[in-house]
Parts: structure tokens; C-alpha cells; sequence
């Protein structure tokens, strides 16, 4: 009997998603990327396959689940199976250069970054924002990983050579220019099936990890985006969000094969956007979706219900 297939890492995110499975009795399996094996002389099962790997799972002790999903995807695709951010999505979440670049190519505006490894060039990377205060990010990254602000090349260049810096995972440092904010808020734009379902405000006056999953614990993260914001929800979809930001999104999403995906911006104090993370791997907050009566992991469980359905009806 043909399913749909999750490959993860992180079971806590997929429980809400199986939840919405099970009410729409939906068959599904769980394939979690913490360890496995593929066999390359066999072929693959029937199904929908629905790839969920995050690019913080070594944060979680997976740090080799990202390069065993790739080798799976690499198998699905080569069987032709049906494959939702499949192997071009995984590229791009877990680097946000080559996030920024496909973003660039599609219209969309993004910070003035510079990827860099090795301590010297990391302050030579500094030295060319001339004296405007910059942050830093890890490249493979997700819950605002190495995001700290940095006001000078001389601060920055002892955090450097300090014991508390922290070598991102790939090794590689993005040097990025500080987006003055008028409030602390980021805008999250959510699209499932390659269709824009929700556009969400997130409130970063308490840090920077901003995983919209119940499961997920707010850290006290530098948040690049302003000052305090006082008592307010911090997930809060926007009722009839509309921008022209929203097609250029799209066509980023379906040029690299993309079906589902959170993409986050802000704006500065001109009001301009800036673009700067592509989620695969995005989750949603049950409070929000609540108060704004949508639900992602249910329009999500139903795309790939409707593929399923689909295959099915092909395979007869």
C-alpha cells in the first residue's frame, strides 16, 4: 500500500503533522534520519515522500542526518518517486549562501553579506562594512545560530580571537549588514503546494530563535531587529497579508523545487524589505493559528493526502 513517507530528524516537529494524518486517516510512516541504511540495489517503496530535515539538527547530536537525507533523496529521485523539498530544497537549507543567491536572481533583496572562514578574513570581511554596525550568522545555521551584533571591527576582532566564539558547523561565518528595524518584529510568509497560505508577524524583542513550533524554547538570542516590544503575542498571523514580495517568492520556491517552505524579512526604517532565510523545514504555532483560524499542518496533511490520492489514481 503506498504511503506518505516523512524523513526528519526531530520527532517532537512531526507529531503535530502525524496528528493531521491520523484525523484525515491518512497512512503515513516515519523515517527518521538519526540513523539508517539504504540499499541502492533495491527500489524504493510507492508513495509520497515529504522531506522535514532541518539544517539545526546537528544542534539536536544529528549532525550527519542532513548527508544521510541527501543520499536518500538522491535514491527517491533516481527511482522517480514523488518528492516534496527534495534534494535542491535540503542544498538550500542548509546554506544561506546559496539561499541569498537564489533569492538574488529572482528580484528579491537581501542584506550585503560576506561568507567567510578563517579568523583573519572573518575581520577583513568586517573591515568592508566601513565602520557600520554588522551581525554575524552561522551559514548552516537555523535558532539563530551565531547571530550576534557587532557595533565595530575592533569589538568584533576580540569576540574572534576570544574563547567564545563559536566555529559553525560548516566552518563557514557570514558577515551581514544590521537592518535597523523600526519595531522588533520579522514578517514569516508561509506557502504550501508552491501557493502562499499565510503571512505571520513574529515579535524577536525576546531573541532570535524563532521556530514557530509549540515544542520549540524561546533563548535569549541577540535579536537584530529592535528594542523591547512589551507584552504581545509572539506569533500573529496578519489577516490579508498582500505584497509583491509574494511572486517573486513563488518563483524562487518552484525554481528550486520547493513546495513547502516558511521564507522570513524584515523592513528597515524606509520601509524596505529585506529578505534573509528560506525555511524548508517550517513549523507553525497552535496559538496563532487559532486566533487566525488556519492551520498549516492540516493544508499540509491535505497536499499530500491529494498527491497521494493522486499517485494512486496514476498507478491503476
Amino acid at each position: 500500500m503506498s504511503k506518505i513517507y516523512v524523513i526528519h530528524e526531530n520527532s517532537e516537529w512531526t507529531a503535530p503533522l502525524y496528528k493531521r494524518f491520523d484525523e484525515l486517516e491518512l497512512p503515513y510512516e516515519d523515517w527518521n534520519m538519526t540513523e539508517g541504511n539504504i540499499d541502492l540495489n533495491e527500489a524504493p517503496p510507492e508513495g509520497v515522500f515529504y522531506n522535514r530535515m532541518s539544517a539545526s539538527s546537528h544542534t539536536r547530536g544529528n549532525r550527519f542526518s542532513p548527508e544521510l537525507t541527501n543520499a536518500v533523496l538522491a535514491w527517491l529521485e533516481h527511482h522517480g518517486r514523488t518528492v516534496i523539498n527534495g534534494s535542491d530544497a535540503l542544498s538550500l537549507e542548509v546554506s544561506k549562501v546559496r539561499q541569498y543567491l537564489e533569492l538574488e536572481k529572482y528580484g528579491v533583496k537581501t542584506p550585503q553579506t560576506i561568507a567567510a572562514m578563517g579568523k583573519e578574513q572573518l575581520v577583513e570581511a568586517a573591515e568592508k562594512f566601513d565602520g557600520r554596525p554588522f551581525i554575524t550568522k552561522h551559514n548552516r545555521a537555523g535558532k539563530g545560530l551565531g547571530v550576534q551584533l557587532f557595533q565595530s571591527v575592533e569589538g568584533f576582532r576580540n569576540y574572534v580571537e576570544s574563547q567564545e566564539f563559536e566555529v559553525p558547523v560548516d566552518g563557514i561565518t557570514l558577515i551581514q549588514e544590521y537592518i535597523d528595524s523600526p519595531e522588533p518584529f520579522i514578517t514569516r510568509c508561509e506557502f504550501v503546494g508552491g501557493e502562499f497560505l499565510y503571512a505571520v508577524m513574529v515579535d524577536t524583542s525576546d531573541g532570535f530563535e524563532l521556530c514557530p513550533a509549540d515544542a520549540c524554547s524561546i533563548e535569549d538570542l541577540f535579536c537584530p531587529a529592535g528594542d523591547d516590544a512589551g507584552e504581545t503575542p509572539k506569533f500573529q498571523i496578519i489577516n490579508g497579508f498582500e505584497n509583491p514580495i509574494i511572486e517573486k517568492y513563488k518563483k524562487v520556491l518552484q525554481h528550486n523545487d520547493i513546495q513547502i517552505a516558511g521564507i522570513e524579512f524584515i523592513r528597515d526604517r524606509e520601509g524596505n524589505i529585506y529578505t534573509y532565510d528560506i525555511n524548508t523545514n517550517t513549523n507553525y504555532n497552535s496559538n496563532a493559528e487559532e486566533v487566525g483560524r488556519q492551520y498549516g499542518m492540516l493544508e499540509i496533511a491535505k497536499y499530500l493526502g491529494y498527491l497521494l490520492k493522486h499517485n494512486l489514481v496514476e498507478s491503476k
